[in-house]
């Protein structure tokens, strides 16, 4: 089912979902299990699965001579999906990315999803890669998130990257994308930001899910101002509880994020990360509570491959 079809079918009732880390190549997926296990007591309509960019690795040839590979680390969103559809019977929401995909390997992994079964994608454009100081588009894929959705609106009309293709049964996807309240790092204004966004939406775009945001003031003024320019589809707040104290300086560097003084003042204060994890909790509990008092379609959670905060916050709401 459509994440706009859940929504619409909650009759105004706030839903719960969460976005969950493929294991990295050689582990074990029933770790992934043990994350999603408890959280479905809250009966997630469904859950998002990210994808990771390719990148460089040095495998040593002997001699002092080292050789660069490309290589992706955590593969196998799709099939993560599948196992998640199959094992829970939730839908599932494989991330699909503009960087290291051309937009032909974009057209295969989403004719795949469409023989799975899953009705939603979501696209982004995705980060540059680490020795990048800007991103860089993939030599023949997409440059923008708007171009990937682009190409699965037209994917849906039953239009294909080469002419020839007899349609007889189209996808019908629902698409996902982000955005950010408190802007994309690499945007010059929240207005220029908020631009972006409509093109994705005009492109063909269903629903927004957020950037981790700490200040829920961020995300009332930022819909406010999508709903002043024409943006009329869901917008579904994403949140991450803080777990580490390094995440006071990870998560402002990273994303490009403004954090509350009293957060960070109280995991200052904090003897330990067993005490900054509660810390981060309790304060995602307030912070979803207000969002839930103010009717938000779906509260999402960022888990980082950790589900034992998340799941004490849902035990608060759901």
């Amino acid at each position: 089912m459509k994440v706009t079809e859940h929504i619409k079918n909650a009759n105004g009732k706030t839903l719960f979902s969460f976005e969950v880390i493929p294991p990295k190549k050689g582990k074990n997926i029933n770790d992934l299990y043990k994350n999603i296990d408890p959280l479905m007591e809250f009966k997630p309509p469904f859950i998002d699965v990210t994808t990771s960019r390719e990148e460089h690795v040095y495998v040593n040839k002997g001699n002092g001579l080292l050789e660069k590979r490309i290589t992706r680390m955590r593969p196998g969103t799709v099939g993560i999906c599948a196992s998640i559809k199959h094992k829970y019977d939730v839908d599932a929401i494989p991330h699909l990315l503009c960087g290291g995909f051309t937009k032909e390997e974009t057209e295969y992994v989403l004719i795949d999803c469409h023989y799975l079964g899953i009705d939603n994608v979501m696209a982004l454009r995705g980060d540059a890669m680490r020795e990048e100081s800007y991103f860089t588009p993939t030599k023949g894929g997409n440059a923008y998130a708007s171009d990937l959705v682009n190409q699965i609106a037209k994917l849906n009309k039953g239009e294909y990257l080469h002419d020839g293709v007899i349609v007889e049964h189209k996808s019908d996807f629902c698409i996902g994308v982000a955005g950010y309240p408190e802007k994309h790092m690499e945007s010059p204004s929240l207005v220029t930001d908020l631009k972006r966004l409509k093109a994705k939406v005009d492109a063909g775009a269903d629903y927004v899910v957020t950037q981790m945001f700490f200040d829920n003031n961020k995300y009332f003024e930022f819909v406010k101002k999508a709903r002043e320019i024409g943006i009329d589809i869901p917008i579904i707040p994403g949140i991450k509880p803080i777990a580490v104290k390094r995440h006071l300086q990870l998560l402002p560097q990273v994303f490009k994020i403004d954090l509350p003084q009293d957060l960070i003042d109280a995991v200052e204060d904090a003897k330990d990360n067993k005490a900054v994890r509660q810390i981060g909790t309790e304060f995602a509990i307030q912070q979803s509570k207000e969002l839930l008092a103010a009717g938000v379609p779906v509260l999402h959670y960022y888990s980082m491959g950790k589900s034992d905060n998340i799941y004490a916050i849902a035990k608060e709401l759901f």
